[in-house]
């Protein structure tokens, strides 16, 4: 399995307030941005798998909404978090 429960707490620990913090903004779009990267992996090698790229379009447009609402909540969060993970924009 590629996402373990220890992944998930270091994702929280290291993106959200602890490691059991699962509802901020930032800890959700760092969950969200390591899954695309591992279904973009996948999809480079399995091209014709359409319902995996479907997936990964709906998760893209659920992180750019999380984005779009911490870009609206709290401008200097957002730029954080965007140099963190080093997405565009």
């Amino acid at each position: 399995m590629y996402l373990t429960s220890e992944k998930k707490e270091e994702l929280f620990s290291k993106y959200g307030k602890s490691n059991k913090d699962t509802g901020s903004p930032e800890s959700q779009i760092a969950l969200f941005s390591y899954r695309i990267a591992h279904l973009t992996e996948h999809l480079k090698q399995n091209h014709k798998d359409f319902v995996t790229q479907r997936s990964l379009t709906k998760m893209v447009g659920q992180r750019r909404a999380l984005l779009n609402y911490l870009k609206n909540k709290d401008i200097e969060r957002y730029r954080a978090i965007i140099k963190e993970l080093n997405l565009r924009k």
